[in-house]
């Protein structure tokens, strides 16, 4: 009788036991590398996170920064002529001859897919004017996105600057940033691309070092990285149900499989969770506001399944004037703000407007933006290159 209750007794335990905590089948991914982060793209949330903020040598996952620079440069139809100093540069490589001209593109696709150290050199000085200067122009963007661990002294990620390095967050903070530029995710998903040879009668063919565009059938680009002195390191991206994700690893002796297997963790774990609509906000119920007030835009947020009910939101409204409504030109712009909570961590801050009334919308104001913040990139670009000559 004892025999066949104590194996009954530990089915029970068992049940038990995963009943209470679910999550222990759910277990975070085990990873080789000394550091490494799976960021959400749209929201930026850390889904984890492992030495992600400590400064480290990046090789040439650092070709990311070059690539967007040169990509949001306005130059990608020039012909650039390659100088004896950019053929001569080591490691990977492209083969470029001194003399040839090549298209501008077909060298930042050169740069991603086969990481070539010449590309990146050629690239530097007929879009930053020297290393120094386009060395300059990586920092300030770098300063722009909020990658405050980083110092760029190269645009290939050789080990030639002791106080080149960056992390891993940082690394997904630019990917976040690369991936919203259709031109960089079209170069990064890329798996064969053939480029005309000045005085040849075959075109180069180049094709993607990035293995996860193989081994992994969602992943949609990346950039690979290796040095004697920072190891493996590697950033990719996949998307699937609607979630985008980027995982970046440093010193990874085992970065395919790593990465497979936080994207898996990554998609299994958390989903997309629409918590506001674009349009009109029908909680309201105030009477001058009912049916008058709206969201700018769409927000949704990856959450685990238990963290839904942690969600709360608030609203807050500008003070009806004593008639009960806004007059057209009146109209504060936003008339509120829409807050989203998880637990006790601000999520969201959006803005609400009045009828649609909004003085500059969302897309204008980050064009606005962008704007400016070219002509001052351009304006310091040119001011630190006369200090440099």
């Amino acid at each position: 009788m004892k025999q066949t209750i104590k194996p009954l007794l530990l089915v029970v335990i068992c049940t038990l036991i995963f009943a209470v905590f679910p999550q222990q089948a759910k277990a975070e991914p085990g990873v080789s590398a000394k550091a490494a982060v799976l960021m959400e793209q749209s929201s930026g949330r850390v889904l984890y996170g492992r030495n992600e903020h400590r400064p480290m040598r990046i090789a040439s996952i650092t070709k990311i920064m070059t690539a967007i620079i040169a990509i949001e440069s306005g130059k990608m139809h020039d012909t650039v002529t390659i100088t004896e100093h950019a053929a001569r540069t080591e490691g990977s490589s492209l083969y470029l001859k001194p003399g040839e001209k090549i298209p501008l593109e077909d060298l930042v696709y050169g740069l991603m897919l086969r990481s070539g150290n010449d590309s990146a050199v050629a690239i530097a000085e007929h879009v930053g004017g020297s290393l120094e200067g386009f060395s300059y122009m990586m920092n300030q963007k770098a300063e722009e996105i909020g990658m405050k661990h980083t110092r760029f002294r190269n645009p290939h990620g050789l080990d030639t600057h002791e106080d080149h390095y960056s992390t891993a967050y940082d690394m997904a903070l630019l990917t976040k940033y690369a991936m919203n530029n259709d031109t960089f995710k079209d170069v990064s998903s890329t798996k064969v691309y053939r480029s005309e040879q000045t005085g040849e009668k075959w075109d180069r063919v180049w094709r993607n070092k990035n293995k996860m565009l193989k081994l992994y059938s969602n992943s949609t680009g990346g950039k690979t990285g290796y040095t004697k002195r920072a190891k493996r390191t590697l950033v990719s991206t996949a998307e699937k149900d609607g979630m985008e994700l980027i995982a970046v690893t440093l010193n990874d002796p085992d970065d395919w499989e790593d990465h497979r297997n936080l994207f898996e963790w990554g998609f299994h774990s958390f989903k997309m969770t629409e918590l506001i609509k674009e349009g009109k906000i029908s909680s309201i119920k105030d009477k001058g506001y009912k049916g008058k007030v709206e969201a700018a835009r769409t927000f949704s947020y990856p959450l685990l399944k238990e963290e839904i009910k942690q969600i709360s939101s608030s609203i807050d409204l500008y003070k009806l004037p004593k008639s009960g409504k806004w007059e057209e030109e009146k109209v504060p712009k936003p008339v509120g703000r829409y807050f989203i909570d998880l637990k006790d961590t601000r999520i969201a801050d959006l803005p609400l407007y009045y009828d649609g009334k909004t003085l500059i919308k969302p897309d204008q104001e980050s064009l606005w933006s962008s704007f400016k913040n070219m002509l001052n990139k351009l304006f310091f670009v040119a001011k630190e290159q006369n200090r440099l000559w």
